[in-house]
């Protein structure tokens, strides 16, 4: 627990902490003027008091100023003492943000969680599908009442509708973010008033019959590429191409993508954000900086390893998307058009993306039709 003077030149010379909890940098001035910096870098100024008649025997609170990247040190330092001032004649500005937080209407204190909590504590991708749980399926629903009169029979309708529209895991996601929120917000939690509904355990395996037609549909879409329906009815329909025309080819880096998934079992995220930085072809490794786990370190099999070579390099990452080489390049968001049309012309009509990573322990798809002689996951070693 370091203790300094805050000051600009001694704030601008802290570093981005290690490892996976926050650190605390307290005032040798101001006692309780702080400022917490979280592993991902985001600095913000706290305070730290005890409420009421204070002692040893009353539990410290704290009390959000702001970010560091929006206040100074020095208006921080006064934001502080006036916060101070005000414990000291019987203010809990912890509580008051609590009972503020619980009058307002559920979208706005969740959009509040995301951008104050979530962000800052949980990886982007954890945040953006909170955020997308929330705007989808949260909001329809209790969107718009205030938080503090939501009851157990808002969230239960919530849940039966959910499940009902999504499937009984979507419906419990949404339960879980749901609950996030109010936990966050230190108030009355009706989430926990509702039962979540029994999800069956699901690891889908390919059976080889499975595994063939998937390498087929796979190896056609590289090369003559696959049929797509037209709506007939549509108006422009009657300026489509001809029924033995309509084929869309897909490149190298989308099937490449789906034999790295069977062949490494990373997870989707891993493999379209994988730079070729981060590739070591010499030692067959892969370097994973941000994967769910944790850092980690991946040993490639011989098959993932050709898998990668035969790649074209078209910008930083592996997996190259439509802006791939420029300047504002991102990753590829996702292959769920490509995965969808590759499973429906193998047949495959309830495997998903994930399930590869299942089957990375026992098979492989090849990239040129031969038979597959070479059996088991990579190794994932955390560092």
């Amino acid at each position: 627990m370091p203790i300094l003077k805050l000051t600009k030149r001694n704030v601008e010379a802290i570093k981005k902490p290690g490892g996976t909890a926050p650190v605390f940098y307290w005032d040798e001035d101001l006692k309780g003027f702080g400022l917490r910096v979280m592993p991902s870098g985001v600095a913000t100024w706290i305070v730290e008091y005890r409420p009421g008649a204070g002692g040893r025997g009353v539990a410290k609170k704290r009390s959000k100023i702001g970010r560091l990247e929006k206040i100074d040190p020095d208006k921080a330092r006064e934001a502080a003492k006036k916060i101070l001032a005000g414990v000291e004649l019987g203010a809990d500005p912890a509580k008051a943000k609590a009972e503020e937080r619980a009058t307002q209407v559920f979208s706005l204190l969740a959009a509040t969680y995301v951008e104050d909590h979530m962000k800052t504590h949980r990886k982007t991708a954890t945040a953006d599908y909170y955020s997308y749980v929330i705007d989808k399926h949260l909001a329809p629903h209790i969107g718009s009442k205030r938080a503090n009169t939501i009851t157990d029979d808002d969230i239960g309708a919530m849940h039966r509708a959910i499940g009902k529209a999504g499937g009984k895991y979507i419906a419990n996601r949404a339960l879980a973010v749901a609950s996030a929120v109010f936990n966050w917000a230190k108030m009355d939690n009706p989430v926990k008033g509702v039962r979540k509904f029994k999800e069956e355990g699901r690891e889908r395996y390919l059976t080889s019959d499975e595994m063939q037609r998937l390498g087929d549909a796979m190896r056609e879409a590289e090369t003559t590429g696959l049929p797509y329906d037209v709506d007939e009815e549509r108006p422009k329909a009657k300026h489509a191409r001809k029924p033995e025309n309509r084929r869309i080819v897909y490149g190298p880096h989308v099937t490449g993508a789906i034999r790295l998934l069977m062949l490494t079992g990373c997870r989707l995220r891993e493999i379209l954000n994988l730079r070729w930085a981060e590739v070591d072809p010499e030692r067959g490794l892969l370097f994973l900086p941000d994967s769910k786990t944790g850092r980690k370190t991946v040993v490639l099999s011989t098959a993932a390893q050709d898998v990668l070579r035969d790649l074209p390099r078209v910008g930083k990452f592996v997996i190259a998307g439509r802006d791939a080489g420029t300047d504002d390049e991102k990753p590829r968001h996702d292959l769920k058009k490509p995965w969808a049309a590759i499973c429906k012309r193998a047949g495959l009509g309830d495997v998903h993306l994930h399930d590869l990573r299942h089957n990375s322990e026992c098979r492989i798809i090849p990239s040129d039709g031969r038979e597959a002689k070479e059996c088991g996951r990579s190794v994932a070693v955390g560092s």
